[in-house]
C-alpha cells in the first residue's frame, strides 16, 4: 500500500503548486523540498530581484525629481537595508507556503529526494533516510544557473545571482556576462544603483528571443543611459588578483583587456537532472533536462516533470499552468488542455520593461505566414508623456488573413503588467477587428496596446 497517493519532489513555483491542486482535488499528498519552500523563483530569482528593482527604480525617481519640481538634493544608498528589504520580502512568501502546505494538509518532507524504483522515493534528510510509496510521482526540482569554461563562480569577485542579490558594497566597475533576461535585468539594476556597468553577449544582439526591435530599443536606451553594451563578445579569459577582476573580452576585431572590480555571469540554466536516480529507471532527458509528452507525463509510468527541469520557457507562470496541467489530467478531469507554449508570456524587469508573448515578426515570416504589423511608440501617449516615461512602443502581429493574434512585443513603462491584456486575446482567440473595437480607457499607458492594433489596420488615430 502506498503512502502517498501523489508526492511532488521541489517546493518552487511548479512543485508547491502541484502539491495544493492535489490535495484539492482529494489526494493524499506529500511535497519534498531540501531548502526553503518556493524554490530559486521565489527565495533566489523572481520576487527579491524585484523587491531590488523597486529600488533602482526609486534611485531614478530621485534622480530626475527636479524635474518634478522637487529639490531633494543628492540621495544617498543605504545598500544593506535595500538587500533587507529583499530578503525580508521572500522570508514572508516562503512563510506564506509553509501556511497554505497546512491548511491543504499537505505533508512536507525535508531533505534530498532520489528514485529508487517505481513508485518509490528514498529521502535524506542528511541524518537518515526514509523511503516512501506514491502512485504518481512529480519532479520539479527546477535548474541552476550554468558555469562558462573556466570561469566559475566563486562568491567573491565573481558573482551568480545569489551574490549579485546579497552584495555588501557596491561595485564600481561591474562586467555583465550574457545579456538574457537575467543579465539585463542586474545590468540596469546596478546602473541605476550608480555602477559603471559593462553589458556583453555572445549573440549579435542582447534579448536575443525577443523581437529585433525591442532588442534595438533597449540597447539605444541602455547605451543613453551609460551602459557599455557589447554584443558578438565573448569573454576569452578571467585573471583575479587582490583588488580587480581583468577580462579578456574577444569581438569581431580582436582581443581586449579590462579590469572591473565584480563580474555577474548570467548565461543560461541547466536542469536539475542530477543524483534523483533517473539513470535507474532510465528516463529519458535532452541536453540536460527531463523530455516529457504535453501532459508532462515522462516514459516512467506514474512519474512526471514538471517546471524547468523540463526545458524551455524557463519562466515561473510556465511551471505553475504545467502542474495544474499535470495534476488534473492525472485525477482524470475532463477537458484538460495541454499547454501551448506560444501562448506563455514572458517579462523581463529592467528599465525600461520588456514584455511579448506569442510569435516575433521574424518568426511568423520565416514560419511562411502572411502578416500585418501594428506599431505604436510611447512618445503619442498622453499618459507616457505625463509620467515621463514616454520611451519605447508597442508592437503587434497579426495574420493578414484571419486576424488572429500571433504575438505582441512591447517594451516601456509598466508593460510587464500590460501584457495580460494581450495574453487574454490569444486566450479568447480575439481577431484585430475585436480589439479594435475594444474600449480602453484614457488617459493610459495601455492605450497604446489599442493603438498598436488600430495601426495594423491603416487607421490608428494618434499615430
Amino acid at each position: 500500500m502506498s503512502n502517498f497517493d501523489l508526492m511532488v519532489v521541489g517546493g518552487g513555483p511548479g512543485g508547491y503548486v502541484a502539491a495544493i491542486r492535489a490535495a484539492q482535488l482529494g489526494f493524499k499528498t506529500a511535497l519534498v523540498e531540501k531548502s526553503d519552500l518556493g524554490g530559486v523563483c521565489l527565495n533566489w530569482g523572481c520576487i527579491p530581484t524585484k523587491a531590488l528593482l523597486r529600488g533602482a527604480d526609486m534611485a531614478q525617481s530621485l534622480k530626475h525629481a527636479a524635474h518634478f519640481g522637487f529639490d531633494i538634493g543628492t540621495p544617498t544608498l543605504d545598500l544593506a537595508k535595500l538587500v533587507g528589504h529583499s530578503r525580508n520580502t521572500a522570508k514572508r512568501l516562503s512563510q506564506g507556503i509553509e501556511f497554505l502546505m497546512k491548511k491543504h494538509n499537505i505533508t512536507v518532507l525535508a531533505g534530498e529526494a532520489r528514485l529508487v524504483d517505481t513508485f518509490t522515493l528514498e529521502i535524506n534528510n542528511g541524518t537518515e533516510c526514509s523511503r516512501y510509496k506514491a502512485d504518481h510521482i512529480i519532479l520539479a526540482t527546477g535548474a541552476h544557473a550554468r558555469d562558462l569554461p573556466d570561469i566559475h563562480v566563486d562568491g567573491d569577485k565573481i558573482w551568480g545571482a545569489r551574490e549579485a542579490m546579497t552584495p555588501t558594497k557596491l561595485p564600481q566597475r561591474l562586467l555583465v556576462i550574457g545579456a538574457g533576461a537575467i543579465g539585463v535585468e542586474f545590468a540596469s539594476l546596478y546602473n541605476d544603483l550608480g555602477s559603471q556597468v559593462t553589458l556583453i553577449e555572445a549573440a549579435s544582439r542582447i534579448v536575443p528571443v525577443e523581437d529585433q526591435e525591442v532588442s534595438t530599443q533597449l540597447e539605444k536606451s541602455f547605451r543613453q543611459r551609460g551602459i557599455a553594451v557589447h554584443t558578438a563578445t565573448t569573454v576569452q579569459a578571467i585573471q583575479l588578483s587582490d583588488d580587480e577582476v581583468t577580462a579578456t573580452l574577444t569581438d569581431h576585431s580582436g582581443n581586449h583587456t579590462q579590469a572591473f572590480d565584480r563580474v555577474i555571469v548570467a548565461v543560461g540554466i541547466s536542469g536539475n537532472i542530477e543524483q534523483l536516480g533517473l539513470e535507474t529507471l532510465g528516463v529519458h532527458t535532452q541536453r540536460g533536462f527531463i523530455s516529457t509528452d504535453e501532459f508532462s507525463k515522462t516514459n516512467v509510468v506514474g512519474l512526471y516533470a514538471i517546471g524547468d527541469v523540463s526545458g524551455p520557457p524557463w519562466l515561473a507562470h510556465k511551471a505553475s499552468h504545467e502542474a495544474v496541467i499535470c495534476v488534473e489530467k492525472i485525477a482524470g478531469l475532463g477537458a484538460v488542455k495541454p499547454l501551448q507554449k506560444n501562448r506563455v508570456p514572458g517579462c523581463t524587469y529592467c528599465r525600461p520593461q520588456i514584455a511579448s508573448v506569442g510569435l516575433t515578426e521574424k518568426a511568423a515570416r520565416d514560419n511562411g505566414l502572411d502578416v500585418r504589423i501594428g506599431r505604436f511608440n510611447l512618445s503619442g501617449n498622453g499618459k507616457a508623456l505625463a509620467i515621463d516615461e514616454a520611451s519605447g512602443f508597442v508592437k503587434t502581429v497579426f495574420d493578414a488573413h484571419s486576424g488572429e493574434l500571433l504575438g505582441a512585443h512591447m517594451i516601456g513603462a509598466e508593460v510587464t503588467e500590460q501584457i495580460q491584456g494581450f495574453c487574454i486575446a490569444q486566450q479568447l482567440e480575439a481577431t484585430e477587428q475585436e480589439l479594435a473595437h475594444t474600449i480602453f480607457p484614457h488617459p493610459t499607458l495601455s492605450e497604446s496596446m489599442h493603438e498598436s492594433v488600430l495601426d495594423s489596420l491603416n487607421i490608428a488615430i494618434h499615430h
